[in-house]
């Protein structure tokens, strides 16, 4: 919850556009990072849609507001609206972090470092593994091609044939075809393909769910149906957060996988290089580690 008492006619603005937004942990630790290092910020949760995300934007760039997060439903329907894409969000075709850079709105993507970070915090090795991927939204893209570009040998993702399934097909294109200099295989499967996503399993390294199954209004739910179909020397990770534990993770534990990772991690070190983007400084990591996980 943001400091009202420090407001004043100086604060800058930052925001998040989502929906549902409550679950959000963002607004408490960027504004406790932010009091943190004594900057005048404060950071503001919006419920926005695609139907009200033009208008929004618009409004938000005439207030001037310093930048927001954007998280789903938002990220690629974004795109249009903005002036400029980093690299990595161009590659992605998603943004989850725009910055205002004196009226020009620029969008990053910082999901899939955060999500590598967080695997790498955890003491996991990526470098010439396996990883069966879920999903094709903006999340898993980033994840997708950070991966790739962070050494990881081969990616099996899966995703139903829906609205998602072409961008499905471009991540495996662009980590096939178009990034130069890595040495990784991608291949599209549809996740409906119960016995493909089985087999895909068997023979991963690291299993990630970067759908929104999980979490409300699919709390409870997973696409793995149960444990046998996980390993002990599984690594099994959600990017999901809230709750800590979904039924995949309660599946993983069951089956006594050594590692098993939600997506506090992700959320705090996306968070991090968002953090940066809009203040030029380090979100003091360790003291939000201690106040929130």
């Amino acid at each position: 919850m943001a400091d009202l008492g420090r407001i004043d006619g100086r604060t800058k603005l930052i925001g998040l556009l989502a929906t549902p937004i409550g679950h959000s942990l963002s607004p408490a630790m960027q504004n406790m990072s932010l009091r943190e290092r004594g900057l005048n910020y404060a950071y503001m949760a919006f419920e926005v849609g695609n139907q009200q995300l033009a208008d929004v934007v618009t409004g938000m760039r005439a207030l001037g507001v310093r930048g927001f997060n954007v998280s789903m439903p938002n990220k690629t329907k974004i795109l249009p609206l903005l002036d400029e894409l980093s690299p990595a969000a161009q590659f992605t075709g998603a943004v989850n972090t725009v910055v205002n850079e004196n009226g020009k709105l620029v969008g990053h993507i910082t999901d899939g470092t955060g999500y590598m970070r967080a695997l790498k915090e955890a003491g996991v090795d990526v470098v010439g593994k396996k990883m069966t991927l879920m999903g094709a939204g903006g999340a898993a893209t980033a994840i997708a091609i950070q991966a790739a570009l962070d050494g990881v040998a081969e990616i099996s993702i899966f995703n139903r044939e829906d609205d998602f399934y072409h961008r499905a097909l471009k991540n495996a294109q662009i980590i096939n075809e178009e990034i130069e200099g890595i040495n990784c295989k991608a291949t599209v499967y549809n996740l409906d393909d119960a016995d493909r996503l089985r087999e895909e399993i068997a023979t991963s390294d690291i299993l990630t769910n970067a759908t929104g199954v999980g979490m409300k209004p699919l709390e409870g739910e997973s696409v793995v149906p149960d444990a046998s179909w996980l390993r002990p020397e599984l690594i099994v990770s959600d990017v999901v957060y809230i709750p800590r534990k979904t039924r995949l993770l309660e599946l993983a534990e069951e089956a006594g996988c050594a590692k098993v990772i939600n997506g506090l991690g992700m959320m705090l070190w996306q968070g991090a290089a968002a953090f940066k983007l809009w203040t030029g400084g380090d979100m003091p990591v360790e003291y939000v580690k201690e106040q929130m996980f």
